[in-house]
């Protein structure tokens, strides 16, 4: 066979126990984070507009958007799950049921060989889920277990989120600094996302024809997405996806870094009425970034899920609609 690098590449669907993983190879392995599929991947984005692309230039060209409300719900709730495709939305909603079941009657024990109350896990689930897409910390997430009838305290239930991220069923999108130097005034806690939409609605039980209903719900559900979405897009190009918060209590949903220094800033909203809040929390940041010397913004965007089309606003911000997103 030879001995050419990049030969082999071992994949897995969750974390083995670490003991079994360590090697004396150091240097010779390297790894790769493997996420669900994006809208580009499964189809459902045209991929008209390239991340790459909005980089460069900082606009976007119009591009007709397909996507409304029902649609955006149903693929909340099926997610990117490869064996999806080809299935109906019934069938495909399924897998992310069953993925959750089997989180909480084995996955979990096999990480660290814990024996744990599945009564337990559930409600650990079911409070990230609530709290799904927010920056709510481990002494509110103990409040909402114990309020479950749960007995649990802070350290425990690190323990548990912990497992749970090597079993890759949430992770955490940190927060940004525009440099080590900054006089800007950020807050550091992350917020913290199921690495797929469809996982925070199987564990809250929100099937579509619930979360047609239940906009806010939808609408965090909706940013988990889009954090999805733009974090492989984004991998692509080496980059990183942060959120930004500071004193002001100026938030930023997205802020997509490049290893290069560049950087966007992007605003995620469900439907379009709330465009004009978004922009202006966009405009915000960018004069308060370049008054505090950093670098501008290499474009500003809002994601949305219904809007018309993709396009570039009078202010240079640009609308899209995220099924007209790509690499």
């Amino acid at each position: 066979m030879g001995h050419r690098k990049g030969m082999y590449i071992f994949t897995g669907s969750s974390a083995p126990p670490l003991e079994k993983t360590q090697h004396t190879g150091i240097g010779r392995f390297a790894t790769l984070e493997m996420r669900t599929m994006s809208l580009f991947e499964s189809g459902d984005s045209s991929g008209a507009v390239r991340l790459s692309d909005i980089f460069e230039t900082g606009r976007a060209e119009t591009v007709r958007s397909y996507l409304d409300y029902r649609k955006i719900i149903n693929l909340i709730c099926r997610g990117g799950w490869p064996g999806a495709l080809g299935l109906d939305d019934d069938e495909a909603i399924r897998i992310p049921y069953q993925y959750v079941k089997s989180i909480i009657n084995m996955d979990m024990s096999r990480v660290d060989g814990k024996r744990r109350s599945r009564n337990t896990v559930e409600a650990v689930l079911r409070s990230l889920a609530r709290n799904n897409a927010t920056l709510a910390g481990n002494s509110k997430l103990a409040e909402d277990v114990r309020s479950m009838n749960r007995s649990i305290t802070e350290p425990t239930l690190h323990s548990y989120m912990d497992v749970l991220t090597k079993l890759y069923i949430i992770e955490e999108q940190g927060a940004w600094s525009p440099s080590l130097r900054s006089k800007v005034r950020v807050r550091n806690a992350p917020k913290r996302h199921f690495t797929d939409p469809s996982l925070a609605a199987a564990v809250l039980g929100a099937r579509p024809d619930i979360l047609h209903k239940d906009t806010e719900t939808a609408g965090f559900l909706f940013e988990s997405l889009c954090y999805r979405d733009i974090s492989v897009y984004a991998s692509a190009l080496g980059g990183r996806v942060f959120h930004y918060r500071d004193n002001s209590k100026l938030e930023i949903d997205q802020i997509i870094q490049l290893d290069d220094g560049r950087w966007g800033a992007a605003e995620v909203k469900l439907g379009t009425s709330e465009s004009e809040k978004a922009a202006a929390n966009l405009l915000r940041m960018k004069t308060k970034m370049t008054a505090a010397g950093a670098k501008e913004p290499s474009f500003m965007m809002i994601l949305n899920a219904t809007g018309a089309a993709a396009h570039t606003r009078p202010d240079g911000i640009i609308e899209m609609p995220v099924d007209c997103l790509g690499p």
